[in-house]
């Protein structure tokens, strides 16, 4: 495997990739830039909340994302395969609603980059207790989304952060990179 410039985790809402994003920057040798796909959704416009064109999440914990959305993230991952190509480092934390189409999406615009593809699995009880303990997600979104968003993903490397902890989980992933 060449050089890795870049690494995507991905996992289910409250799957615990937020901790393993930091204590992988903590562990490996060379500085990494963290970008994740709630930071993205956050920078959306409000009128892009709730929308047909935009995202909305529904009480069940369902999340629907409409053409601009997909517009504007086609945007944000370019724009972060054009920070690798320009020599950085980057960690992506992603929730792929459409399992193997997300990843398409990134592979698409990756070209010949060198990613390493993490999947974060947690078991959708432990997720959806993480989910009520942080408040800030729809109840259901957890258990919605522990299996869903690994459906025909293809991984270099999983990790299991039901009873393991995020440094052990970036440890295992760190072995990866080189």
């Amino acid at each position: 495997m060449s050089e890795v410039k870049l690494i995507v985790l991905n996992g289910g809402s409250s799957s615990g990739k937020s901790g393993i994003v930091r204590c992988l920057q903590a562990v490996l040798a060379e500085p990494w830039l963290a970008f994740g796909v709630d930071s993205f959704v956050d920078a959306l416009p409000a009128a892009m909340q709730a929308s047909d064109a935009g995202i909305d999440f529904g009480p069940d914990g369902e999340v629907v994302v409409g053409p601009v959305f997909r517009q504007l993230e086609a945007a944000w991952t370019n724009g972060i395969v054009a920070m690798a190509r320009g020599g950085a480092n980057i960690i992506v934390d992603d929730v792929f609603l459409g399992g193997a189409s997300s990843q398409r999406r990134w592979q698409d615009a990756l070209g010949n980059l060198e990613v390493l593809w993490v999947g974060v699995r947690c078991s959708a009880e432990v997720a959806a207790g993480r989910e009520l303990a942080r408040g800030d997600r729809s109840v259901g979104m957890a258990a919605l989304q522990a299996d869903v968003v690994h459906e025909g993903v293809k991984y270099d490397v999983e990790v299991d952060s039901t009873h393991a902890e995020a440094i052990d989980c970036a440890r295992t992933i760190a072995q990866y990179v080189s």
